[in-house]
């Protein structure tokens, strides 16, 4: 509720200087481009548990708890997101919040997006492997997500299936 209300605070004084803040930050998150061939924003208008997620996409635990609330997802074609995102666009997988879940697909071991996690200020309420088995997670990877107390799962659910499974909440 406080958060909410410096928002609109915030949001108002820009308004009165122009909307100078709110326009940039508008034409980052309209601008489809390559950002829309990386990934997929989803916000949830509540939280929803991690674990109740985690069931809807056959997830498995490899660390850490999934007892937290996430209020979002992303999907990130992980290959296309190390080639072709740029550092200064990495902030917009998080959406409105940094409470979510980070998809990242076309994994074979976690260990890059698991560094990209580390190195990068933002941290995900969890992160999600697509197309790997939980033994087959890198160490290296695990040893980050415990580093870091973020939550990390892997499903070998299909891409499409995973999105299916998403969008039919």
């Amino acid at each position: 509720m406080i958060v909410s209300k410096i928002i609109d605070a915030l949001l108002t004084i820009d308004e009165l200087r122009g909307s100078c803040t709110a326009r940039t930050y508008s034409a980052l998150l309209s601008d489809g481009g390559s950002f829309g061939r990386i990934c997929c924003v989803c916000e949830y208008s509540e939280p929803v548990p991690l674990s109740k997620f985690v069931d809807r996409i056959g997830a498995c635990v490899v660390c850490g708890d999934v007892d937290v609330p996430i209020y979002g997802y992303t999907i990130i074609d992980s290959l296309k997101a190390i080639l072709e995102l740029l550092p200064e666009q990495f902030h917009r997988i998080y959406g409105r919040s940094t409470a979510r879940a980070l998809i990242f697909t076309g994994v074979s071991t976690g260990r890059s997006p698991m560094v990209a996690v580390r190195v990068s200020h933002l941290k995900p309420g969890a992160v999600i492997l697509q197309g790997i088995d939980p033994s087959g997670v890198d160490g290296v990877a695990r040893r980050i997500a415990e580093l870091e107390r973020i939550p990390l799962l892997a499903t070998t659910l299909s891409t499409e299936d995973l999105a299916e499974n998403l969008n039919n909440r």
